[in-house]
């Protein structure tokens, strides 16, 4: 982080890999085939050596890559096991932050900064007109700009944000709702138990399981349907 000599590339998604992304996902990937030599591993980066879907660690080596490249410290890795079509433990670690999340099923969520560690729990605001709006970029909602803007004229407050760190301060209960048009599988598998075992709900715009919407709301869950409701009228 930081470092003068930082190599960034371009990939052919027009999104920036650096060097630094490569390293942490081959040092993650070494450690699994150490100590879990039969799981399947994916990762952003190097992609996935199986299509088993028995045990799978799915990998982001660095979410938030033109932070970390620009030296904004809100950037993270990202690493969840899922097993069958289940997310059964994750841990976000963002350390230019001094913050590490973690989650397990029927176990509850944890954070852990300077202050110590702490369980998490999401707010309790029941109503839209009441709620916190934390969303990524606004650049990235062009194909749903309507009911972006829709949602956005029915809460309290709005804050543009990115990356794992919008749901994140939802499990904290430091934000009611985020939302997000566009993710990839690693984007979004390590926080779903995070924002769930907080007491959170996480999914789809149309209320499919997160892990493969491709999109993202998380929410304390009293709001959840009534946000589901603006993107997709006739989801439940």
């Amino acid at each position: 982080f930081q470092a003068l000599d930082l190599v960034i590339e371009t990939k052919a998604d027009m999104t920036p890999v650096s060097d630094a992304d490569t390293a942490v996902e081959r040092a993650i990937r070494d450690l699994l085939a150490l100590h879990r030599p039969d799981d399947v591993v994916l990762g952003e980066e190097f992609g996935a050596e199986s299509t088993s879907q028995d045990r799978r660690w799915i990998i982001d080596p660095i979410d938030g890559t033109k932070s970390f490249i620009s030296g904004n410290p809100v950037w993270a890795t990202l690493i969840a096991l899922v097993i069958g079509d289940e997310v059964v433990l994750s841990v976000v670690s963002a350390p230019a932050m001094q913050q590490r999340w973690w989650a397990s099923r029927e176990a509850g969520a944890f954070m852990r900064n300077n202050s110590g560690q702490q369980r998490l729990s999401v707010s309790t605001t029941p109503d839209l007109v009441d709620a916190s709006l934390i969303f990524s970029p606004r650049s990235q909602w062009a194909e749903r700009e309507e009911q972006f803007t829709d949602l956005c004229s029915r809460v309290k407050t709005t804050t543009a944000d990115g990356d794992f760190h919008l749901y994140m301060l939802v499990a904290q209960g430091k934000a009611d709702i985020a939302c997000e048009p566009e993710l990839s599988l690693w984007d979004i598998a390590a926080l779903i138990p995070i924002v769930e075992e907080a007491g959170g709900t996480i999914s789809g715009f149309r209320g499919e399981p997160g892990l493969v919407a491709g999109c993202a709301v998380a929410s304390n869950g009293l709001l959840h349907n009534d946000t589901l409701a603006v993107f997709s009228p006739t989801a439940p």
